[in-house]
């Protein structure tokens, strides 16, 4: 399918909007009021930290919602705005973090069901508003919603959709798409649906395979077990990776993203010499601006002599999780909380370690004065972070002996 004539089509379409709809000064009102804060603004002035009792508070200097986000939700709002009576819908969450598509919720925005791993599109119908989500959604979807005459927001990230660009020239060029990436999370989903032949790697370790195969070879049953879910169908390593371009999910740790597309580059320099190599190898700068900057601030931060880690953002927010491997990787006790509801009285706090399942953990705040670095993912609202950093405050101070 030439997805570029199709989706060039569609932003032509009557039934398409990805600019708003003139109300954006009274949404912004509105998403000031709901979700930023007069403490957190405060820090920042502070130079980004502030003490009360035996607690102080080291905050990174970038965090929470970025220009994408903000974009999204504030599209979000306008679109019920503007069609106050109409049905409207969204075909996953706006972004990941539970308050905002709760609030979503509050404003009669439907979600699209899903039954046994497959959205059901049966519940919309001609002349219903549907928003595609920040992270965009796949080609398909965005077919049916077409074919059914809908009304539809695009609120895709500028930065996914040029990670839509870069596929499709891969595609053009008839080069297999590497992405580093999940294969299961919605914006490699809808960037894959962009590409021709891919294959997404989740880490190094699985681009080091990759790399192994390109070189000398392998076990091509063994080579599509390992990747079973993760490429396009018809997929056969022993052709599909003689020409490769490099492609990210753009939340994705920077740094490993980086080291893949040199890994790659240096594979196919290895394998094709200096003068042909070039013909079969693409790369294209697509890292997130936001997320290089909320990474890079979190280096930062964990430099300072942290008695502990609060990280701040939903449990499925992939560039809070990679917030999340910073702090581990320093050895820095770290939390992953996605609400200040999961701080729990007695000194207890309901968290979620890197790769695992939520557990409690007692007397976490230790006693004396403590350093307490906190961070939150991208789509995470200051007003949110405020709550985190007020109940650890309430919470220290009700230990204090006397």
């Amino acid at each position: 399918m030439d997805t570029k004539s199709f989706k060039r089509t569609l932003q032509q379409s009557d039934n398409y909007n990805r600019k708003g709809f003139g109300h954006k000064e009274e949404v912004m009102d509105a998403m000031t009021n709901e979700y930023q804060s007069d403490l957190i603004q405060k820090i920042r002035e502070n130079n980004y930290r502030l003490q009360r009792g035996d607690v102080t508070i080291y905050l990174a200097q970038a965090f929470g919602f970025c220009w994408g986000v903000e974009r999204a939700v504030a599209m979000a709002y306008e679109t019920r705005q503007h069609f106050p009576q109409e049905r409207l819908w969204i075909t996953n969450e706006i972004i990941h973090n539970p308050s905002v598509n709760q609030r979503l919720r509050s404003l009669a925005v439907g979600f699209i069901p899903v039954e046994n791993g497959q959205k059901d599109f049966t519940v919309v119908e001609s002349g219903d508003v549907v928003i595609l989500p920040a992270f965009g959604a796949s080609v398909s979807e965005m077919q049916i919603l077409n074919d059914k005459g809908c009304m539809i927001v695009d609120t895709t990230c500028p930065w996914v959709s040029k990670v839509w660009n870069s596929v499709e020239k891969h595609k053009k060029s008839d080069h297999t798409s590497i992405i580093h990436g999940k294969y299961n999370h919605e914006e490699t989903i809808a960037t894959s649906s962009f590409a021709g032949t891919y294959l997404i790697v989740l880490n190094l370790a699985q681009a080091n395979y990759v790399a192994n195969y390109i070189l000398h070879g392998g076990d091509k049953n063994e080579f599509l077990e390992k990747f079973k879910n993760a490429h396009s169908q018809g997929f056969d390593p022993e052709r599909n990776l003689d020409y490769i371009g490099i492609a990210n999910q753009t939340t994705m740790l920077k740094s490993e993203t980086e080291e893949i597309g040199k890994l790659f580059e240096h594979t196919m320099l290895r394998k094709y010499g200096p003068i042909d190599f070039k013909d079969h190898f693409m790369s294209f700068n697509t890292i997130c601006d936001a997320t290089q900057e909320r990474q890079d601030a979190m280096f930062e931060l964990v430099k300072e002599p942290l008695s502990l880690m609060v990280v701040i953002g939903g449990y499925n927010s992939s560039n809070t999780t990679h917030l999340q491997e910073i702090a581990i990787e320093r050895a820095i006790p770290s939390y992953h909380i996605d609400s200040a509801e999961r701080i729990l009285p007695g000194n207890r706090i309901e968290h979620k370690p890197l790769g695992g399942d939520l557990i409690i953990t007692d007397n976490w705040l230790n006693e004396g004065k403590i350093i307490v670095g906190v961070t939150s993912g991208a789509s995470t609202p200051d007003k949110v972070v405020e709550e985190v950093i007020e109940k650890i405050f309430a919470l220290k101070s009700s230990l204090v002996p006397g």
